[in-house]
């Protein structure tokens, strides 16, 4: 429920999914880069990094610039209008989780994650993909 209200929120202050976002930050921290790079960052398929940049090129956001030296690889680059947005954002979750959880001492980290994968081996879900990026979906979906 947390992860649908910090969804909604997000969407209704600057318009983004939370993925949307996340490439938008890594733009804005690495500069150039590749959605291939995007990809091993997010560990988010390679056509799911496509759709991103479809929607956010076509809101005026990023641009894709083809690769002098390799026609096939395509730069990506946050344009004026994302730094703004990005510059407005609130926090994405997973951000505030890591922010909470670094704030931990050691000892209640280890007993944390311990508690998680003893949940996870009695679920019987050790195979099971996960989502790497806390998110309900496109804005114009019902989660």
């Amino acid at each position: 429920r947390k992860t649908e209200l910090a969804s909604k929120r997000l969407a209704s202050m600057v318009s983004l999914t939370p993925s949307q976002l996340l490439v938008m930050q890594i733009l804005s921290e690495k500069g150039e880069t590749s959605a291939g790079d995007i990809s091993k960052l997010t560990q988010l398929k390679h056509a799911t990094i496509t759709s991103l940049v479809d929607k956010l090129v076509a809101r005026g956001l990023l641009m894709r610039r083809r690769c002098d030296e390799d026609r096939r690889r395509v730069w990506l680059t946050l344009l004026p209008e994302g730094v703004k947005i990005i510059t407005s954002a609130p926090d994405l979750l997973q951000d505030v989780f890591q922010s909470g959880f670094e704030d931990l001492p050691d000892w209640h980290q280890a007993m944390l994650i311990s508690s998680l994968e003893r949940i996870v081996t009695l679920l019987d879900a050790e195979d099971v993909d996960a989502a790497p990026i806390l998110d309900v979906g496109a804005l114009d979906e019902r989660p």
